[in-house]
């Protein structure tokens, strides 16, 4: 059965195609859910009219997203986390940990734009991926250091912040 597609349907097609798919498939699924129509020529120039929207709200979501994008890119966070001595976290640092910390600091995103193949579980500097839609990426900058506990000097090499200031305190001299 042939049927014309008012959305983008994943592993199957975009908006505004015509696709072969099986009767029941279409019966039960995709014309009940209202992600696909009949092919008749008033469907198809409703379709069209659709497509045209989509295409110019994603055009501004795109925009939107490559600002925010390139707002972010090279963002350094740093992220405290109670760890032994060998630099091995007692716990991890995921997704939620980097949407906390970047909230933090005002820039507001979802759990599932942070793309990560596995948690952090050492201390270190990582870089994270952050995927606003298939075309616009940034990547940002997270240092995980230790929590140190109250009365507890934190060395000057372990944090970005203190790094960065003894660099400007060594080219003034």
């Amino acid at each position: 059965m042939k049927v014309l597609l008012r959305r983008n349907v994943s592993k199957l097609g975009k908006i505004g195609e015509l696709v072969e798919v099986r009767e029941g498939y279409a019966r039960n699924f995709l014309l009940p859910q209202h992600l696909a129509v009949a092919p008749t020529t008033a469907n198809v120039k409703a379709v069209e009219a659709e497509k045209a929207k989509y295409l110019a709200e994603m055009a501004a979501k795109k925009a939107e997203f490559q600002a925010r994008a390139d707002a972010m890119a090279d963002k350094q966070i740093t992220i405290t986390a109670r760890a032994n001595e060998e630099g091995q976290l007692y716990g991890s640092v995921g997704p939620a940990q980097i949407v906390a910390a970047l909230a933090s600091e005002n820039i507001f995103i979802d759990e599932e734009m942070v793309e990560m193949d596995t948690a952090i579980r050492r201390l270190d500097k990582y870089d994270v991926d952050i995927i606003f839609s298939d075309e616009v990426k940034t990547i940002i900058h997270v240092w995980v250091v230790p929590l140190r506990e109250e009365g507890e000097e934190a060395s000057v090499e372990e944090t970005p912040a203190a790094e960065a200031a003894e660099e400007s305190a060594k080219e003034e001299q």
